[in-house]
Parts: C-alpha cells; sequence; structure tokens
C-alpha cells in the first residue's frame, strides 16, 4: 500500500505554517490530500467549473484557557502560485452535521460534508474526492473521535457503515503511539490517540481491554461445577492481596513522617513570606494613590489647556461670522442698480444670505444662538435685507414699466398698414435677464416681496401684448383680400337651383393660422418665461416646436434658448423638484393676469371669418385641435384654455350656421304645395361636398354632428310635406328620396355617417315605391284581387272543395271576376303604365318604377292563378306565361 498523504511529515509542517502564519495557535491533528469538485457526477459541464482542484484539508485543535474546553476546526488550504500552501476557507467542526459518501462515484472515495451555519444553502456543497479508500477512512475517522471526545455529539453518516470503518481501524493499527506531554491538554492527548483507538459506539470494548480479558480467562479452564472452589479461590487471593497492602504501608511509615517535618518547615516559610508582602503591599497601595492624584492633577491642566485654545478658536470664527465688510454693506444700503454694478450687487446678496444661514441653528451650534452679540448682529443683518428687499423691489417694478412704456410709445414695434409685424421680445427678455440672479437671492432672502414684483410684472407686459395682438388682429384682418360666401346655403331661391360657391375663401383660414401660428409659441415661450424669471418652483417647461399650421402653412419655430435664463438655483441644484407642483396654482394665477384680454383679438379673428365663410369653422376647428394636440398640461396652462375657449367659440359659431340652415329647411314645409324634388336635397349634397373640402384629415365630430343635424332635419320636413297632400304622398317621398340618393352616391361611400343615410334613404325609397305601385294595381285589378281575397279568407274555416259552394264565390261567380277583369287586359295595363306616367315628375324614374310595377304585377297574378286552379280545377284562366309576354310587348 502507498504511503498515505497523512504521514507526510513536510506537509503537516507545511500546514502549521500557513495556519500560524494567520495569527492562529492551533495543534494541527491532521493533513491530507484532496480534490475539491463542485458538481453533480455524471452531468456534463463546462470545464472551468466541474476541473477538480488540489486542495489540502487539516484538522486542528486549539485549548481554551478561559472556558477550559477545546475548540475544533477544519482548515481547507490551496497552493498559490509559488507553491506554497494558504489558507481558504475555514470551518468550526461544532457545526458539523452531516458526512455523505457521494453514490455516484463507483470508488466510493468522494464525499461532502455538511454544516448547519452555511448562510446560502442553495449553492451546491464542495466534493472532495480523496486518493483511496484508506485516506478517506482515515480522515471520516479523525471527524468521528474529535466530535465525540471533544464536542460531544456525532455527525451523521450517510452511505458508510461505521462498523465497516471500526473494522478497517483495527486492521490498520498503528504499531507506535505517539507520547504526549500532560500540559499540552486533552487535545494533544486525543490527537495521540486517534491512530491507536477506534471506537464506534459509547459502550463498544477497546482491544487492549478485550485482550486482558481473553487473558484472564485462559488461565482459567474448568468446568461448571467448579464455581464454588473458583469463588474460595478469588477471596483467598483477595485477602493476600490486602494483607500485602497494608505490611506495604507499615514498613513506609519513617518516610512519611520525614515529609510531615518538611511541610512543617515549608508552612512556616511560607507564613513569613506572606507577612512580608502585605506589607508591601500596604506601601504599593499608597504609593499608587500618589500617582493616581498627580496623574489627574495634570490632565485636569492640560484639559484646561486645550479647552482654552479650542475657545479662542471658536471666538475668532464667531467674530468672523459676525464682521460685516464695508464694500458689502455699502452695496446692500446704497440702492443703486446700474447694469454695472449688478455684479457686486449679487455678491453682496449671497454674502448676506450665507451670513443670515450661517447665524441659524442649524448652521450654528445652539449654544451661540441665544448670546447677545449673536442676538444682535442677527437683528442688524435683518435690518440690511430689509432695506436692500425694499430698494430693490421698487427699482424692479419702476423697472418693468419703463421697458414696456418704451416699446409702446415705439410704433416700429406693432403692425402697421400694409405690413404685418411678428412681436420679437428678444431684447426685453435679454434686459431681464440682467436681473434674473438678483431675482433669485430676494426669493431667497423674502419670499413675500415676489408677490407685487410678479404683478407689477403681469401687468405691464399684459399691455404689450394685448397691443401686439390687437394690431396684428387689425392688420390680418386688412389685409386679407377674399369674396364673401353665401350663407343662406339651403334657402329655396327662384333663380338657379345650385347656390354660387366660386367664392375662394381659403385666405380666412390661412389668415386664422397665421395668427395662432406667431401668438401661441409667443404665449408659451412668455409662459415659461415668466415661471423661470419670477422663480416659480414648478417642473421646467419645455417649448412645443409650433410646426402646426393650418391649409398647409408651415409655422416658424421659436428658439427654446429664450426660456434659458442663464442662472442655477441659489443652493446650486439646477433641476426643479417635481413634487414642488403646489405653485402651479398661482404660477396660473399670474399668467392669467399676464395674458388676460388677449382672446379677445382671437375672437375678433373668429367671428371675421365666420362671417365671411361660415364653412371656414370646420378648417379653423382642425387647426384649432392640432394646436391643442402640441400643448401640454403644464404651467403654460392659459394657452391651453385660451384654444379650448377658441374651439368653442368656433364650434359655436358653426352650431349657429348649422341652425339656421335647419331653418331654411323647415320654411319649405310652410309651401302650399310642393312636387317633384325639394329644393334643398340637392343644396345638401353641394353643401355636403364642400364640407368635406374643409375637412382635410382633421376629427370628424363636428361635420358629423351637422350631417346628422341636417338629415334629421330634411327628412322629417319632407315626411311632412308628403303627408299635406295623401294622394301623392308616396309620389313625393320616392322622389326625393331618390333624388338625395344620386345626389349624394359618390360621398355615401366615403364618409360612414352619409352612408347610414343613404341607406336609410334607400330603405324608405324601396317603401313608398312598394306602396304607389299597389296602389296602381289594385286601382286596375281590384275586382279579381278582391275576388282572391275572399277565396283566401274562406280557406282559413272550410276545405277548398267547399268554397265553389259560397254565396257570390261559384264557378259562374268565377267566370264573370275573370272576364270583367282581363277580357281587355292589354288596355287595362296600358292604363295602369299612363297612370304611372302621369304622376311622376322625374322622368328617368319611369323606367324603374314600371318595371317593378310590370314585376309585382306577375308575382301577384301567378298567387291568384294557383289559387283560382286549387278551387277551381276545371276551369281555365289565362297563364302566367300569356300575361308575361302581353307585359313584355307594352
Amino acid at each position: 500500500m502507498a504511503k498515505s498523504s497523512a504521514d507526510d511529515a513536510e506537509l503537516r509542517k507545511a500546514c502549521e505554517a500557513a495556519i500560524e502564519g494567520g495569527g492562529s495557535k492551533e495543534t494541527v491533528v491532521l493533513s491530507i490530500r484532496v480534490a475539491k469538485s463542485r458538481g453533480v457526477w455524471g452531468k456534463a459541464g463546462r470545464l472551468g467549473r466541474h476541473m477538480a482542484k488540489p486542495r489540502v484539508l487539516a484538522v486542528t485543535t486549539r485549548y481554551s484557557s478561559k472556558t477550559q474546553r477545546t475548540k475544533a476546526f477544519l482548515h481547507v488550504l490551496k497552493y498559490s502560485s509559488g507553491g506554497v500552501l494558504e489558507p481558504a476557507k475555514l470551518y468550526k467542526l461544532k457545526h458539523l452535521t452531516k458526512v455523505e459518501v457521494f453514490p455516484n462515484d463507483p470508488s466510493g472515495c468522494t464525499f461532502m460534508l455538511g454544516f448547519d451555519n452555511l448562510r446560502s444553502q442553495s449553492v451546491a456543497p464542495s466534493q472532495w474526492t480523496m486518493r483511496n479508500i484508506d485516506d478517506r477512512n482515515r480522515l471520516l475517522l479523525c471527524f468521528l473521535h474529535i466530535c465525540k471526545e471533544v464536542l460531544g455529539h456525532i455527525p451523521k453518516f450517510v452511505g458508510i457503515d461505521i462498523v465497516e470503518m471500526a473494522l478497517w481501524a483495527k486492521e490498520n493499527k498503528p504499531s507506535v503511539t505517539a507520547q504526549v506531554k500532560a500540559e499540552d491538554g486533552p487535545a494533544a492527548a486525543l490527537t495521540a490517540q486517534i491512530d491507536s483507538e477506534v471506537t464506534v459506539e459509547q459502550d463498544l470494548v477497546s482491544q487492549a481491554e478485550e485482550e486482558d480479558m481473553e487473558a484472564l480467562l485462559g488461565t482459567f479452564v474448568m468446568d461448571i461445577g467448579e464455581a464454588e472452589a473458583f469463588s474460595e479461590r478469588l477471596k483467598r487471593e483477595l485477602l493476600a492481596l490486602e494483607a500485602a497492602n497494608v505490611h506495604a504501608l507499615l514498613e513506609s511509615e519513617p518516610l512519611i513522617e520525614e515529609v510531615l517535618q518538611g511541610l512543617d518547615v515549608a508552612t512556616v516559610c511560607v507564613e513569613d513570606m506572606e507577612e512580608w508582602l502585605s506589607i508591601f503591599n500596604l506601601k504599593l497601595r499608597h504609593m499608587r494613590e500618589d500617582i493616581e492624584s498627580i496623574e489627574s492633577r495634570n490632565n485636569k491642566l492640560e484639559m484646561q489647556s486645550v479647552n482654552n485654545e479650542a475657545l479662542i478658536q471658536e471666538l475668532d470664527k464667531l467674530l468672523e461670522r459676525l464682521r460685516i465688510p464695508n464694500e458689502f454693506a455699502a452695496f446692500l444700503t446704497g440702492g443703486s442698480f446700474d447694469e454695472a454694478r449688478m455684479i457686486k450687487n449679487v455678491e453682496a446678496c449671497e454674502w448676506l444670505t450665507g451670513a443670515i444661514r450661517a447665524l441659524e441653528v442649524p448652521h450654528l451650534d445652539p449654544c451661540y444662538a441665544n448670546m447677545r452679540a449673536v442676538k444682535e448682529k442677527r437683528t442688524e443683518l435683518e435690518k440690511l435685507k430689509s432695506t436692500f428687499v425694499k430698494l430693490a423691489t421698487e427699482f424692479l417694478r419702476a423697472y418693468f414699466a419703463s421697458l414696456v412704456d418704451f416699446m409702446i410709445s415705439d410704433k416700429s414695434y406693432f403692425s402697421q398698414r400694409g405690413q404685418l409685424k411678428r412681436p420679437d421680445h428678444a431684447d426685453l427678455r435679454y434686459k431681464c435677464r440682467t436681473y434674473a440672479r438678483l431675482l433669485q437671492h430676494l426669493k431667497s432672502l423674502d419670499n413675500t416681496c415676489l408677490g407685487p414684483l410678479r404683478q407689477a410684472y403681469c401687468r405691464s407686459l399684459n399691455l404689450l401684448l394685448r397691443r401686439e395682438a390687437r394690431e396684428f388682429a387689425h392688420e390680418l384682418r386688412a389685409s386679407t383680400k377674399t369674396s364673401r360666401s353665401p350663407s343662406a346655403w339651403l334657402e329655396p331661391s327662384s333663380g338657379s337651383s345650385q347656390p354660387s360657391n366660386s367664392a375662394d375663401t381659403s385666405n380666412v383660414s390661412e389668415a386664422y393660422s397665421k395668427m395662432l401660428t406667431i401668438f401661441i409659441p409667443l404665449l408659451v415661450d412668455e409662459s415659461s418665461f415668466f415661471a423661470h424669471f419670477m422663480c416659480f418652483e414648478v417642473p421646467a417647461l419645455v417649448p412645443q416646436s409650433m410646426t402646426v399650421g393650418g391649409d398647409g402653412n408651415g409655422a416658424d419655430e421659436y428658439d427654446s434658448n429664450d426660456n434659458d435664463l442663464g442662472i442655477m438655483d441659489i443652493d446650486g441644484d439646477d433641476t426643479k423638484s417635481g413634487g414642488k407642483s403646489a405653485e402651479l396654482g398661482a404660477l396660473n394665477e399670474a399668467l392669467h393676469e399676464l395674458l388676460d384680454g388677449i382672446q379677445e383679438d382671437f375672437y375678433a379673428v373668429v367671428d371675421w371669418a365666420y362671417k365671411i365663410d361660415p364653412l371656414r369653422c370646420i378648417s379653423m376647428h382642425g387647426i384649432t385641435e392640432r394646436y391643442l394636440s402640441g400643448q401640454k398640461a403644464d404651467a403654460a396652462g392659459f394657452v391651453r384654455r385660451l384654444l379650448d375657449d377658441l374651439e368653442t367659440r368656433i364650434s359655436d359659431q358653426f352650431t349657429k350656421f348649422v341652425d339656421e340652415a335647419c331653418r331654411q329647411i323647415e320654411r319649405n314645409e310652410r309651401n302650399v304645395r310642393q312636387m317633384g324634388v325639394l329644393s334643398y336635397i340637392p343644396r345638401f349634397a353641394t353643401l355636403a361636398t364642400r364640407m368635406e373640402q374643409y375637412i382635410q384629415g382633421q376629427s370628424r365630430d363636428l361635420v358629423d354632428q351637422a350631417y346628422t343635424k341636417f338629415v334629421s332635419i330634411m327628412f322629417v320636413t319632407l315626411e311632412k310635406i308628403a303627408q299635406a297632400d295623401p294622394k301623392s304622398a308616396d309620389i313625393v317621398l320616392l322622389e326625393n328620396y331618390a333624388a338625395f340618393q344620386n345626389s349624394l352616391y359618390d360621398l355615401a361611400n366615403v364618409v360612414p355617417t352619409l352612408a347610414k343615410f343613404y341607406h336609410q334613404a334607400s330603405e324608405a325609397y324601396e317603401q313608398a315605391c312598394t306602396r304607389h305601385i299597389t296602389a296602381i294595381i289594385y286601382l286596375q285589378f281590384e275586382r279579381m284581387f278582391q275576388f282572391a281575397r275572399k277565396i283566401e279568407e274562406l280557406l282559413y274555416t272550410i276545405p277548398a272543395e267547399e268554397v265553389s259552394y259560397q254565396i257570390g264565390l261559384s264557378k259562374m261567380d268565377m267566370r264573370k271576376t275573370i272576364k270583367a277583369s282581363l277580357s281587355n287586359v292589354d288596355k287595362s295595363l296600358a292604363n295602369m303604365y299612363r297612370k304611372l306616367q302621369k304622376n311622376l315628375t322625374s322622368e328617368e324614374l319611369l323606367s324603374s318604377l314600371w318595371d317593378k310595377c310590370k314585376k309585382e304585377f306577375l308575382d301577384r297574378y301567378e298567387s291568384f292563378s294557383q289559387l283560382i286552379g286549387k278551387i277551381y280545377p276545371d276551369e281555365t284562366t289565362p297563364s302566367v306565361a300569356e300575361m308575361r309576354k302581353i307585359l313584355a310587348t307594352m
């Protein structure tokens, strides 16, 4: 058998060096080479993950003199790049709960150790593979002895029989037992016994005891009947041994007396030594007290010196905080806010803000807060703050008013006759930016001063914006040349049946689009600039790219850099917290004051466009919708409300036009007698075509609602006109419904709302045609079909063969009815055609109606012929084929 690595002295020394290098004083019980792997036997894996790695397992013990207990550890050591052992992992054997030999390993040399204190149980435990079964059994027996003798528990063994290990230990017992000194402790003694003894269970007999028992039993060979003789022999030997012991004690009495005398002498020496030690102890105690007193006085003096130095430093710092630089005091009370001095003013504000903040409790030690000097200096700084805030507020209010007054007095800023002027506030914003940083400091010094400043800025700029909008809207209307479109679209007229629609009013929509293109981005930018300039703590406004124009006209884009004030927050944060939306209400109120009144000029443009062409409300509504979709519900809330109001006003104007057109339709009902196609039917088709041209891909809700209202009134009015003359009611209905379908056929294919009304008109047309044709047929052949109706009514109560025996239904009556109705059938059919032709005013409907009439008559005659054949089987009537042939010649 090859030599085990557990017997390698060099390996044990290397392990002891590696463990002692980590600062631990432990005794190596066993050191053995193993191979470490992680994974599952029989499954393929990556080489880097499942490849075995060489390791050394070292079992160590350490005796604690404080707790009088021995601790056992399992060290895992790995080889460094230089081939030197170094610690890798450390386990406490008191946590070892399970030793499991891996069943899939056919050699039985692979096992796993289970510890109850591992944090991550989801990671597969390491697998240890020994070189042979002997090394495995040697390591496992080491674990078993240490856990049993030192730790007081035995781990659970899975996959191996302990008895087999005990038998292996008996066969491989070493011949030499190591000598262990007593002072090494119980752990070292246990180490020496590990290789010599194997105990499987608590009550098993050791090998030495077993040999003694065999030797004792071998000396006595006797039968069972000699038990009494054996007992007597044992008693005699026991008495002999006791007598020998008493004799030995008596012989040793001189030695005992000599030892007792030596003990007495030693006791006297110990007593003398104890007295001297008590004297020395008293002197040392007094000396210790003197030393402690001296050290205490020295410590107090040193502490006092250190405290005095710290106090002087703190007082110097406090005096530095309380000092007001003369140059800052001059700028804070000077009241000059020229552009050249703004940098110094801002620096003075920054110093004042920092000085006030430095005297507050979070930044100042609370013990200084109630000092008289601090209170006086705080009062002085508050006076400086109030003086500076008052002077700056008065200057800015006057400055805003002067800027706006200067721009209003110069007419070149506004639109003039023959020239539309786009408002330009670049110079105004540039001048305002000079004082943006000042406003930031005013807010940090006194937040209440911003209210009057915001109000003054809003009132001043409101005058400028309203003047610009008024002049621009006035010149926009004056420079737009277009013809007025008729507003009475559905009004009946004696002249041409089609209204004049040659006027091109697209300039109206273009003018409205230009108004929005110029002023909506301007108002958004002004709102954003105002929110930043006046220090509202709201989310940053992102200016929209206003590229939605009406009728294909693109809009100019405003430079988003106009909203950048080039400043940072006083606290050094360039971003605004999204949670500060509480100021949105105050901001929107200020924006309402800033922009209020400008909506009147937009309303004037809408009203002007409505008077020129009411249908242009459709395109203006679409332009407004596109601008609304481009606006976010942010701090520029007034702009969104303005667009909402414009959309509502345009809708109201268009509703006004629709209501007036509906009243024009209802006026047709008051005419005494109307025949043919009503005038509003073709006029509505022209109106719908024009309306579809103005939609241009926008939302259809406005137009679809108008269609629904128009057609509903048209159909109701048509029914009322038809009811005025019951004789010609069906003719009026079928002619007008047919004209409605013919005029809206193309639009109904592309407009779902008109398609719905198209199908409704088609159903009403078919019903009117059926009623009218039925009336004409009955007018010529009433006697024949009345005879058939009587027969059908009797068939409900009596059999068919008994009908011919009823009064008025005999064969003779049948022959008379046939002769009277069909003797001159061609003449009757011609009369029916002339009757149909006489009542119609639309010639193009005659052909289709006559075809419907012939088909209806043939269907009814076929039913009559079948009924006669069933009741009067012996009688003959003209066949359906003959009747179809007669109708074909008509």
